[in-house]
């Protein structure tokens, strides 16, 4: 799962606390097959658990066909409605020949429910994690950006969320500061720089004014598969209203000038069915400052649940926060430095 699986609610428990929300304590095996079964997929009994946090997702082996992805979404995360719209997203993309996967229409509907789980159907799709070490597959990269804005750009979204520093940031920051995770001594500088930072944000986005589209909402490398076809979107979970720069900046990684050449190539390939605006560029290092933000929140607001201090261990310790504050201090002055100019 990814830093920005996000938009939860609720108190976390201290670090240490076992706690007893674990939504998916009843999704056994037998219960999976029971629902793949319930929409008319006729199952051969082998269930594959695959890489999720924020929800639980599984490859279920089908007879006499190929396996299929079963999701089942974690309870009172998103509305029906919210659900609604990712497909409804998929689908539109998917009907412009654009490559993700999208949900499987079964009986009218793409979202079922079984045994108070709420649940959807996937094909299986293959591939690996994009390198993006070369210009072409750069290129390829942003034309697939371009293509899938350019229908982004064609609707709106009412029931999802958008990016904005309220709930990224300032409810983020509040989330860490009142759970208990930070340690007394890390606390008050915590406190300072988050609220610089979060501030530096939001005066970054005024001052760009971006427009805002529907977007992936979650565009690192591990969101996106690759095969001799090109890349493709396997979940569309974090679609969201927010600029188009979101999108491209987690594909950006090592030393400025290699990040400029990087968005360079990106830029080639997007220009070709979508503009860019290149104001925002500016936004890229705010923006990984509010992720930053988010990102430990994400994980304070699901402690609870028993996956995370397993996957995460390193959330509950000093050293953690002794480090992320240096690297929020880091990123408030980056914010300080002129853009990238690909």
């Amino acid at each position: 799962m990814s830093p920005s699986r996000e938009h939860s609610v609720g108190t976390p428990s201290p670090p240490g606390s076992s706690g007893s929300f674990q939504p998916f304590d009843a999704l056994l095996p037998d219960r999976i097959v029971a629902a793949t079964e319930a929409v008319g997929l006729l199952s051969d009994g082998r269930v594959l658990a695959l890489g999720s946090y924020e929800n639980r997702v599984y490859q279920v082996g089908i007879e006499d066909a190929d396996p299929v992805v079963v999701k089942f979404y974690r309870p009172d995360r998103w509305s029906d409605a919210a659900i609604g719209e990712e497909h409804a997203f998929a689908l539109e993309l998917a009907r412009a020949d654009i490559p993700v996967v999208a949900p499987l229409v079964i009986g009218g509907a793409t979202l079922h429910v079984f045994a108070d789980y709420r649940f959807a159907v996937f094909p299986r799709r293959g591939g690996h994690w994009p390198e993006l070490g070369t210009s072409d597959d750069r290129q390829w990269m942003g034309r697939f950006l371009g293509r899938l804005h350019a229908v982004g750009r064609a609707g709106m979204f009412h029931e999802r969320p958008a990016l904005d520093v309220r709930q990224f940031g300032v409810e983020a920051r509040e989330t860490i500061l009142d759970g208990g995770f930070l340690p007394d001594y890390v606390e008050a500088r915590y406190a300072d720089v988050t609220e610089e930072l979060v501030a530096a944000v939001g005066d970054a986005l005024s001052a760009v004014s971006p427009r805002r589209l529907r977007i992936h909402g979650d565009c690192h490398r591990g969101n996106v598969l690759w095969t001799p076809g090109g890349p493709h979107f396997v979940d569309l979970d974090d679609c969201m209203t927010g600029p188009a720069v979101q999108d491209l900046w987690m594909l950006l990684s090592g030393p400025r000038a290699e990040m400029t050449v990087q968005a360079a190539d990106l830029l080639e390939g997007y220009d070709q069915f979508a503009e860019f605006d290149r104001a925002e560029l500016a936004l890229i290092e705010p923006l990984r400052g509010l992720r930053m933000v988010h990102y430990s929140a994400w994980l304070a607001r699901r402690w609870d649940d028993p996956a995370f201090p397993r996957a995460f261990p390193w959330f509950a310790e000093p050293r953690y926060w002794e480090r992320h504050v240096v690297e929020l201090q880091e990123q408030l002055e980056a914010l300080g430095q002129e853009p990238i100019r690909p």
